[in-house]
């Protein structure tokens, strides 16, 4: 059984910046894609960012293309989310979730497993 628990979510304030951690229980985190995923108060869950087995490839979604920074460490079995310049409209619950292929990343139809959550909030 694989587990994800996410960390070091935070209140912070419109331009400032948080660090996203997701530590994955487990002896075969690097054959697994990760997703980073939030989902704000009334809205469905939506797509933020992915990273491949490697850390070779990654994918954003618009909003936070060139904002936020998708990265992990296979040593460490964590993934992180990297936010910059963070906006009012970036409050959101932040899931991370873990899959086998890079087919159809955005959805989250295709992630076998997922984390609890943690609570970004943006003040402006």
């Amino acid at each position: 059984q694989v587990q994800l628990v996410e960390s070091w979510g935070g209140l912070v304030q419109a331009g400032g910046s948080l660090r996203l951690s997701c530590a994955v229980s487990g002896r075969t985190f690097n054959s697994y894609v990760m997703g980073w995923f939030r989902q704000a108060p009334g809205k469905e869950r939506e797509f933020v960012a992915a990273i491949s087995w490697s850390g070779g490839t990654t994918y954003y979604s618009e909003p936070v293309k060139g904002r936020f920074t998708i990265s992990r460490d296979n040593a460490k079995n964590t993934v992180y989310l990297q936010m910059n310049s963070l906006k009012p409209d970036d409050t959101a619950v932040y899931y991370c979730a873990a899959r086998r292929f890079w087919v159809q990343v955005t959805t989250t139809g295709g992630y076998d497993y997922w984390g609890q959550g943690t609570q970004v909030t943006v003040s402006s």
